[in-house]
């Protein structure tokens, strides 16, 4: 295979050197060529990155190493406050009661098993934290399947390939940029290609794989326990019979991959505000709190919180009387025949956090974070964060550090306020300090990285603080 991809770089290395080239022109030049498309991405990374066919492939399989630890915590120890131990109870059946397929049926439990090690040590994200658990979970179902070295280092460049553009497109909340979205996208696309499907197919199972994802919102599901299981199971299920739709059958598939991924990254940044005002009116009531963090909070907005929780299910009883009312007889519902669809949560916040940490100077004496609706919503996953990385400059990946935070003796002589902003996409935190204080407006982005939108003492002078974290900042 290696010297088969050194044929290819002679062929086309110039064009993939001197050249941004969209998914879907790769799949055309892989046709052209006649290989796989990872062998192209493998191919495209060796160009790009200055490195040999045996280093890519290396690299490619170690970035998946603390995931695959956070797999094992969740088949074994771990216990999500959103899951539970789904991953350890699925681990314990000799025979999977999933889907009676032994490949799906261990890519889920493995998928499920990480979500539970992601809320326990976290994950390494791409596009958000939920795409890395279908990613790890196939990638680890695929190693028990048999495939050689070589194989399951070029699925997994492919996968990261394709991660890299959802990474690219994830501006705000919604499922569909990430988990589910991009975990079947990429799922899609591995196993047709393992399958020995032309770069055609890939591109073709891949669009299909995303069409039911378009404009899922993750928010406010990701807060409500259970509920995010069957999104990022759903994308192992998904990209798998979007590969074989494609691979056994004649279905027709006419849409360009990138016009698939450019509408779903657009409809990604439009729609997801929408939408997740009406979630949360309805699921906002069922997000999981700690009642460490609820002090914190007006004791107004809780009280307006509990009420709001009592007035939605009465509300929701009677907008489904009113549709049960109006439908037919239970034996005349079929009508006439007709003939003829979250590093961003707190990896963000946290860097913001971090950022202003960096820029203070003295004993800090308050801490005031400010967040828009969804986040603000979501504080039971985001303020341990953000206090970590305010009080102390802590990193997103310091597991003891975020169980602990509330525990530390420092935060007991901090005035900490946590409210919601009244601005659509607001974020700001407010440090103050007796020798220098600090402010850092910003919006989040996919990966846990920062748009600096304002800043005291200046944006340079945070942009300068980022740069020195080794924080991501983007426009």
């Amino acid at each position: 295979m290696k010297n088969k991809i050194t044929d290819l770089l002679d062929k086309v290395g110039e064009d993939l050197s001197n050249n941004v080239l969209t998914l879907g022109e790769l799949v055309d030049i892989a046709e052209k060529e006649k290989v796989p498309l990872s062998r192209l991405v493998v191919a495209e990374a060796m160009v790009k990155e200055e490195s040999t066919y045996e280093e890519i492939l290396e690299r490619a399989s170690a970035i998946f190493g603390h995931n695959f630890n956070a797999l094992e915590v969740g088949l074994t120890t771990g216990r999500s406050f959103l899951l539970g131990t789904v991953g350890s109870d699925l681990a314990k059946h000799d025979d999977l009661p999933l889907m009676q397929d032994s490949l799906l049926d261990r890519a889920v439990m493995y998928t499920l098993a990480t979500e539970v090690g992601n809320h326990e040590i976290g994950l390494r994200p791409c596009a958000g934290t939920g795409d890395s658990c279908p990613y790890t979970g196939l990638i680890k179902a695929l190693q028990e399947e048999g495939y050689n070295k070589d194989e399951l280092g070029c699925a997994t460049t492919l996968i990261l390939k394709v991660g890299s553009i959802f990474r690219g497109g994830k501006q705000t909340t919604g499922c569909n940029m990430e988990g589910f979205g991009a975990g079947a996208a990429a799922t899609a696309a591995a196993l047709t290609d393992l399958r020995g499907g032309t770069a055609r197919q890939v591109a073709k199972a891949m669009v299909l794989a995303l069409s039911p994802t378009i404009a899922v919102p993750c928010t406010p599901r990701v807060m409500v326990a259970g509920l995010c299981a069957t999104h990022i199971g759903s994308a192992i299920l998904t990209g798998n019979l979007a590969s074989n739709l494609v691979l056994k059958s004649t279905i027709p598939v006419d849409v360009d991959i990138d016009v698939m991924i450019a509408m779903a990254a657009r409809i990604h940044t439009e729609a997801a505000p929408v939408i997740t005002d009406i979630n949360l009116e309805y699921m906002g009531p069922y997000f999981q709190k700690k009642p460490q963090i609820e002090p914190f909070v007006d004791e107004e907005v809780r009280k307006v919180e509990k009420s709001n929780a009592e007035k939605i299910v009465k509300q929701s009883r009677e907008e489904i009387r009113k549709l049960i009312a109006s439908s037919r007889p239970v034996t005349k519902i079929l009508g006439d025949v007709v003939v003829g669809g979250s590093s961003m949560a707190v990896g963000s916040p946290t860097n913001m956090a971090r950022i202003c940490h960096e820029m203070v100077a003295g004993k800090i004496k308050k801490i005031e974070i400010e967040l828009t609706i969804d986040l603000f919503t979501r504080r039971a996953i985001n303020a341990p964060a953000i206090l970590m990385g305010a009080i102390y400059g802590a990193k997103t990946d310091d597991v003891d550090m975020y169980h602990s935070i509330f525990q530390r003796p420092e935060i007991k002589d901090i005035e900490v306020i946590i409210k919601k902003a009244d601005m659509p996409e607001v974020q700001r935190i407010r440090i103050e300090a007796t020798k220098k204080s600090a402010m850092v407006d910003a919006r989040n982005r996919g990966g846990g990285r920062v748009a600096i939108i304002d800043a005291t003492p200046s944006v340079e002078e945070a942009v300068q603080a980022a740069e020195r974290l080794g924080i991501e900042v983007v426009e």
